[in-house]
């Protein structure tokens, strides 16, 4: 016996309202590459902006290191330089503050 399990769409409401103005050009743009989606113009643009949005972020939030950096960053951090005595001065001011609280 075969059985067909459909997926279940999580409904969610929307809401939210968001306005642009356009040039006639773009207009027609954006009417046209919806077409050839297949999709309302609503539709487009919505996901059109969400998969910007979601790049613009990635962009923001994600380092990309050549190969070349990618291994000084790792061999800094599995390797690291002795502290100066600068910095040892400082952890020792850190630990004398932190244990007095």
């Amino acid at each position: 016996m075969a059985f067909v399990l459909k997926r279940q769409r999580r409904e969610i409401r929307k809401i939210e309202r968001v306005e642009a103005r356009l040039n006639p050009e773009q207009k027609r743009r954006i009417e046209y590459a919806a077409s050839l989606k297949g999709s309302s113009i609503s539709d487009f643009m919505v996901s059109s902006a969400d998969d910007a949005a979601v790049r613009a972020i990635e962009q923001h939030e994600v380092w990309a290191l050549t190969d070349r950096d990618r291994e000084v960053f790792v061999k800094a951090l599995l390797h690291p330089p002795a502290p100066s005595p600068r910095m040892k001065a400082a952890a020792r001011r850190y630990r004398s503050r932190v244990s007095a609280s």
